[in-house]
């Protein structure tokens, strides 16, 4: 275990139920877990690994992103002004390009410019998972940034020939999901109240999923 000190902050609001916020703050920090926070008068005296001085900063909760497509940052400037509709069926065909070294460089810069943002919680909604994708990669991503990390194992099973919207090149098996979904949840997922990373299970919309 490896605890961090956050040392003069200029102005450090919780958000919490009691409203607090305090000028000339720190906070203790214990690999993922705030251990205290308060002013630097009343800093507990416990060893510590590294301190950050913020000196000139105002210090807030990291904001939760709760709803992104990161896969979709390499195409963002295409069909932008289009309807949902139409905006998908000029996509679908570049999307079915993707592979397994894209899923995990769009999620980092996903992930960096969220970070960046103030961003430190986010799920993402990964159901493009072509030419050999696989969540893992994602998963991969976000440990090496270090972001709280909501993996949804989004699905497509419906395609054109089944009166779907996607493309056949598209959309996987139902069994495949279903076999490819157990065994990300029983290889990662924690459900531990400090966790950084929890899986979920996201089927898209009607339009490209079969009923069963």
């Amino acid at each position: 275990m490896t605890t961090l000190l956050i040392d003069r902050i200029d102005y450090l609001a919780t958000f919490d139920d009691q409203h607090h916020e305090w000028r000339d703050a720190a906070m203790l920090i214990r690999d993922n877990q705030i251990l205290w926070a308060g002013p630097r008068t009343e800093k507990p005296d416990l060893p510590v690994d590294e301190t950050l001085d913020l000196s000139g900063h105002v210090v807030m909760p990291g904001m939760v992103n709760t709803h992104h497509h990161m896969y979709q940052n390499f195409t963002r400037v295409m069909a932008q002004d289009d309807p949902l509709f139409p905006w998908l069926n000029t996509l679908y065909p570049i999307w079915a390009r993707l592979d397994d070294e894209a899923i995990y460089l769009s999620s980092k810069v996903a992930m960096a410019e969220l970070l960046l943002s103030g961003c430190t919680t986010a799920a993402d909604h990964l159901y493009m998972l072509p030419n050999g994708a696989r969540l893992d990669s994602q998963i991969q991503a976000a440990g090496e940034m270090g972001i709280r990390f909501h993996a949804a194992r989004g699905a497509m099973s419906r395609g054109q020939s089944q009166g779907g919207l996607p493309p056949d090149n598209c959309v996987e098996k139902e069994e495949d999901i279903l076999c490819d979904a157990e065994r990300l949840i029983r290889r990662y997922h924690d459900a531990g109240r400090h966790s950084m990373l929890r899986l979920v299970l996201a089927p898209c919309s009607p339009f490209s999923v079969t009923p069963d």
